[in-house]
């Protein structure tokens, strides 16, 4: 079993962290000081740790991820630099944070001379400070800039939000910035992606089970909504989501109880919920497939996200930021772009968005000479 070892400033975020690696299968401790964790460290061994800081182990061999509520790009080459495996920015992504320690444990097992946590002079920010988002949202045109509008009202407000948009146009990082500017910062930010889960255990995964509720319940289980209390649910693709669980979410909405599956009590829930969706659910409703009451309980306030084709003049600032971004994680030296690349670039339909425009830059990144050229779009875009 993968052992994992936690040191976070934040209580609320050790025992998060802890509860949802331990779902996954690890064995965790964790510490709230360096001096815990040295002496963890000379009792026992762990596969990886998960810091918010650096900390020096001294003879303590083991890989490391920082968690820090500094995003900048200077702060994760830096880190990497210092030879952290990972460097990743609160609100936590869970789903990449699995990833990362899988690849440092598989790092650590391929070699024996694992660097060792060093410490450093860069400040991080004081225990409870907000969070800030995972990244920033690019771009100067005036679709995204109303958007960042919006952010800002809505954010300090406990307004429920609806965003709306296609596949890929970020929709969830704009939900991450709701979360990160609000009030809940420092409380848990939970996603659920509604249409990933197939209908017959939505109920589950969103409001817990009880040790026996079905022949798969071995053991008790907290829901999204419970995990989440304090903070954000992020519901995505809510569009997608089955009538007899839209109609359990409306409920806990309406009455800020939930009820694990098994269980014969209510449990309060203090929980900010955002959703998003990439469908029409005006028209959903008319055809029958979305309960009108719950779209008037999620879109308080509705933003929606614009396509790449309607900012496509922010497709050179959003260039540049990948490239950075992928210089950093490949540690590679940033490539140039030249104008006829850039207007090559603008001028692609862009059907997935973001994501296939950060997906093209990758491969330009790793494909192209020294420079991407108008060419290098043509045949590798």
């Amino acid at each position: 079993m993968t052992k994992v070892l936690i040191l976070d400033a934040s209580k609320s975020m050790r025992n998060t962290l802890r509860e949802r690696l331990e779902y996954e299968g690890f064995s965790t401790e964790t510490a709230d000081s360096e001096t815990v964790v040295r002496a963890l460290c000379h009792r026992k061994s762990f596969d990886v740790l998960l810091t918010d800081r650096a900390v020096c182990l001294e003879d303590a061999a083991v890989p490391y991820i920082i968690l820090s509520a500094e995003g900048s790009l200077d702060a994760a080459i830096a880190a990497v630099r210092d030879g952290a495996e990972d460097f990743l920015t609160k609100p936590i992504d869970m789903n990449r944070l699995l990833q990362s320690i899988h690849r440092a444990v598989a790092h650590g097992e391929e070699s024996p001379a694992i660097p060792m946590v060093r410490p450093s002079t860069r400040k991080t920010r004081r225990a409870g400070a907000a969070c800030g988002p995972t990244e920033a949202i690019i771009g100067s045109s005036a679709e995204i800039v109303r958007v960042r509008n919006l952010i800002a009202k809505v954010a300090p407000c406990e307004a429920r939000v609806l965003i709306t948009g296609e596949n890929g146009t970020g929709k969830e990082l704009v939900a991450r910035h709701l979360h990160a500017l609000s009030p809940r910062a420092a409380a848990p930010f939970v996603e659920v992606n509604c249409a990933a889960i197939p209908s017959e255990l939505i109920e589950s995964e969103l409001f817990g089970h009880e040790r026996g509720a079905f022949t798969s319940a071995i053991k008790q289980r907290k829901g999204k909504f419970e995990l989440a209390d304090g903070g954000t649910l992020f519901m995505d693709e809510i569009g997608d989501m089955s009538p007899a669980a839209q109609a359990k979410v409306l409920r806990a909405l309406q009455e800020r109880k939930v009820s694990r599956v098994g269980g014969d009590r209510d449990i309060d829930v203090n929980v900010r919920v955002i959703a998003a969706t990439n469908k029409d659910l005006k028209e959903e409703i008319r055809k029958g497939n979305f309960r009108e009451d719950l779209y008037h309980r999620i879109g308080v306030i509705v933003i929606r996200v614009p396509s790449l084709r309607e900012r496509a003049v922010d497709i050179p600032e959003l260039t540049a930021h990948f490239i950075g971004q992928l210089a950093a994680e490949y540690r590679m030296t940033p490539k140039e772009v030249t104008s006829a690349a850039l207007v090559a670039l603008q001028s692609r339909p862009w059907s997935g968005n973001i994501r296939e425009l950060r997906n093209a830059v990758e491969r330009l990144m790793i494909l192209s000479g020294e420079q991407i050229t108008e060419e290098d779009v043509e045949t590798y875009c």
